[in-house]
């Protein structure tokens, strides 16, 4: 009884933290019916999760769209804000942001919960989850570089249409009249994304997410997250069968460190916490001797 609260109340909590995280990201409430962007002194700011920019509610800025936007206009200034700040949040916490504080992935997950059969994960979805990887080095890296344009906002990001390019239109005629196929190539990206979503578990995040594949690198050396309890731990491979992302063991680079291997592991080798990256030097053995 007292495990089956303790994973209720784990749920509760990332479940509060998603959805806290998203409000305080879009409380900009006028700006939904004014159809107007926030330009705030905050708005530079960037978050750690994936959060258009464009929302008419958004009071602060995406990072993905932030170091985009940098890499465009690289010949003139080099984006060391933006830099910096995806390589603090990568070294705090890795992927936890992915499991705690990106909106999309909310979004995704409550999709999830809707009925049907569901695509389990195999080795043909571990080779797609690959693809997150190519979309970052070339939509996020080498077309903003090379063409001046931040391509991923720009032709794919579901998240920005759903979230900043569907509001602005609803609510402004000019751009209504200005809608052609780059949009509606949009908007078929986002309705595909949604309903894949459906039916595969945060597929967004697994496949396609490149701000997810940027945080990757930095999982297995961030300084909080899910941590494994060696001693206790006798890698009968349970937390990985039964994770819905595309991972081969905690804490890898497909981890966004939910804690759903945390619930399900019969040994409780694995916890939240201070992952003790940088350890403090051994202390030396006293001598017995008199």
């Amino acid at each position: 009884m007292k495990k089956e609260g303790s994973k209720r109340k784990h749920l509760s909590v990332r479940r509060y933290t998603q959805l806290l995280a998203a409000v305080m990201y879009n409380c900009n409430l006028p700006g939904f019916w004014k159809g107007e962007i926030y330009q705030g002194d905050i708005k530079g700011v960037c978050v750690p999760g994936l959060n258009c920019y464009s929302c008419p509610g958004a009071v602060v800025a995406c990072p993905l769209g932030s170091l985009q936007s940098g890499l465009a206009s690289f010949r003139y200034k080099i984006p060391f804000y933006v830099i910096g700040t995806l390589l603090l949040f990568g070294l705090l916490c890795g992927r936890l942001i992915c499991g705690f504080l990106c909106p999309f992935g909310f979004l995704q997950e409550l999709l999830y919960k809707i009925p049907g059969k569901k695509i389990k994960k195999s080795k043909f979805t571990r080779a797609l989850s690959k693809l997150k990887y190519i979309v970052l080095l070339a939509f996020v890296i080498v077309i903003p570089l090379v063409k001046f344009v931040p391509a991923f906002c720009k032709y794919i990001c579901p998240a920005g249409t759903l979230a900043g390019g569907i509001p602005l239109v609803i609510q402004n005629e000019t751009l209504r009249e200005m809608v052609g196929a780059l949009f509606s190539w949009k908007v078929f990206v986002l309705a595909a994304v949604l309903l894949v979503c459906i039916f595969c578990y945060r597929a967004f995040c697994r496949f396609l997410c490149p701000l997810g594949a940027l945080y990757s690198f930095f999982n297995p050396i961030a300084f909080f997250g899910i941590k494994v309890d060696e001693s206790k731990c006798t890698h009968c491979k349970t937390c990985v069968h039964q994770c819905k992302m595309d991972v081969k063991k905690v804490c890898d680079g497909e981890c966004i460190q939910c804690g759903e291997c945390k619930k399900h592991c019969p040994h409780q080798a694995i916890s939240f916490g201070y992952k003790g990256i940088i350890k403090p030097p051994a202390k030396k053995e006293e001598s017995i001797s008199r």
